[in-house]
């Protein structure tokens, strides 16, 4: 499977869950707002969401995916169809010593709920106990998925590694039909309750994704059987590997964390609920573009690199930075230019008010001058798991959260919310150069001409097309304050008319050529 192919797979079914995850968001802002029940509901889902982000989209990925491969390689070099039952033995392993550890974790941290809970948030201290009493409810409800989400992640990176990309890429979309149904069918007649109810849909759609990844894998050959743990050296391996994993891989949700509670301890109602519509606004090219190309490029890398072809890696990595630009960049302009007519359209009904959509709006802006580096933090710490290397990305990712730190305690006060978008923006360039400047310096990744030639073309493409955007998103802003058909009406002209831009001037500056194009085409045909 070529990258492009790959990276297609992946992105479409993240796009379809991103899609389902914005009307999953529509319907909250309506039905729970942006106050005291959607705060408490946030901070709940805080943690089952990083763990998701840290384990799914991270540290199985990182670590066990090239591990997996690698157990299947050395399986077949000793003999032939060796390989995946030597990867599946490995796998059986890890599980056999995973499980017993999340119940555990699980039990205890439900245990620990309230003093949790106490230490994201101060306990709310402008917004009452009542606030800090549902906050711990809910969190109560939803920590079973820590441990469900990190099973379902085993599996998915099982399947990843067998090239069965999309069983693991359509997961998420489970999640989201969950807390759908939760509000059009289940909801409660406050917006407290309703909110309970998103919770329990939470955890009941961890025990779906944990059905539909068993019955893939079953479908793939591939029956994991508990056995008595034991740390074989392989697994000793992978846990000396996976908690740097975390680290590095989780830098961008670990930072949005630190940024929500010192929201929740500093900020008014409101604040964490403004935080969080816009950090998911702006994970949807994260999503789309940097899980995806970070996903593909991990297999092909870690077999280049163990084939000792080392210009090929090079090549893969400078392609897949050069596609991530290519999509991240024009991304990253369209929310900060029509940030305000995206948000209107999107969320403003209902609970959800006009207060709300410029505030929400603001924090967008500051978020996605960081999507470039977001995506290209996704697709340069593959350089080093492939080899194996885990605790230099996360050396690396611990600077970039001092500077997060340190940010959001500077720019909170003077700038409120769009304080935390700005500093989590900064700390995630900070990360990109120090990736970057640490592979170039050990000869493991240099830039070629092709790619620094298209970085500026890339670039004038893209303010193109954010011109083009700023004169629509005021022409379009009245169609997003209709009904839901002008808004949509509103929202697909005004993206179609920016794509459209972005992709004509692409052509123009030669960002893209025709001949790449027919290249790519014949390539998903092949």
């Amino acid at each position: 499977m070529n990258l492009v192919r790959a990276v297609s797979t992946i992105g479409s079914l993240t796009m379809v869950s991103r899609v389902l995850g914005m009307v999953r968001d529509m319907l909250m802002a309506r039905y729970v707002g942006a106050g005291m029940a959607s705060d408490a509901f946030l901070i709940a889902w805080r943690l089952p969401n990083l763990f998701r982000a840290l384990f799914a989209e991270g540290a199985m990925a990182a670590v066990f995916v090239p591990m997996f491969n690698r157990r299947m390689a050395e399986g077949e070099a000793e003999e032939e169809g060796a390989g995946l039952r030597a990867a599946k033995d490995f796998a059986g392993q890890v599980l056999s010593v995973l499980f017993p550890f999340l119940v555990f974790f699980t039990v205890v941290m439900m245990l620990l709920a309230g003093p949790i809970v106490y230490a994201m948030t101060g306990g709310f201290p402008d917004d009452g106990p009542e606030k800090f009493d549902l906050a711990r409810h809910l969190t109560l409800i939803t920590f079973p998925y820590l441990g469900l989400i990190s099973l379902v992640s085993l599996l998915g990176g099982i399947l990843n590694s067998l090239h069965r990309f999309w069983v693991n890429a359509a997961a998420p979309i489970l999640l989201n039909v969950s807390l759908i149904i939760a509000l059009l069918f289940f909801r409660g007649e406050t917006q407290a309750e309703t909110a309970e109810t998103q919770a329990i849909a939470v955890t009941v759609a961890g025990m779906i994704q944990l059905l539909w990844l068993i019955l893939a894998c079953r479908k793939a050959g591939v029956v994991l059987k508990l056995s008595r743990p034991r740390l074989t050296p392989h697994v000793k391996t992978m846990l000396v590997l996976i908690v740097p994993a975390v680290i590095g891989q989780g830098a961008i949700q670990i930072n949005l964390l630190v940024s929500t509670t010192l929201a929740a301890r500093f900020l008014s109602e409101g604040a964490i609920s403004w935080i969080y519509y816009a950090d998911r606004l702006n994970q949807l090219p994260l999503g789309i573009i940097g899980i995806g190309v970070g996903t593909a490029i991990l297999p092909m890398l870690s077999r280049q690199i163990g084939g000792g072809d080392l210009k090929a890696a090079n090549d893969t990595q400078n392609r897949a930075i050069e596609l991530a630009l290519f999509l991240a960049m024009p991304a990253a302009v369209a929310l900060i230019v029509a940030g305000v007519p995206i948000v209107r359209g999107l969320l403003e009904h209902g609970a959800f008010d006009s207060g709300d959509t410029s505030s929400t709006a603001a924090v967008l802006a500051a978020f996605a001058s960081g999507v470039p580096a977001y995506v290209l933090i996704k697709v340069l710490t593959p350089g080093f798991y492939a080899r194996q290397d885990t605790k230099t990305p996360v050396r690396l990712a611990l600077w970039s959260m001092l500077v997060n730190l340190v940010g959001n305690l500077i720019l909170i006060w003077p700038l409120g919310p769009v304080g935390v978008g700005v500093a989590t923006s900064l700390s995630a360039w900070v990360n990109v150069a120090l990736l970057y400047g640490m592979l170039h310096r050990r000869d493991l990744l240099s830039l070629d001409s092709r790619l620094l030639g298209k970085v500026w073309r890339i670039l004038a493409a893209a303010v193109s097309m954010g011109i083009a955007l700023w004169f629509g998103g005021h022409l379009a802003d009245g169609w997003m304050a209709g009904d839901w058909y002008h808004r949509a009406i509103g929202l697909i002209l005004l993206c179609g008319a920016g794509g459209l831009v972005y992709v004509l001037a692409s052509f123009a500056f030669g960002a893209y050529r025709l001949s790449e194009l027919k290249s790519v085409l014949q390539r998903r045909r092949a």
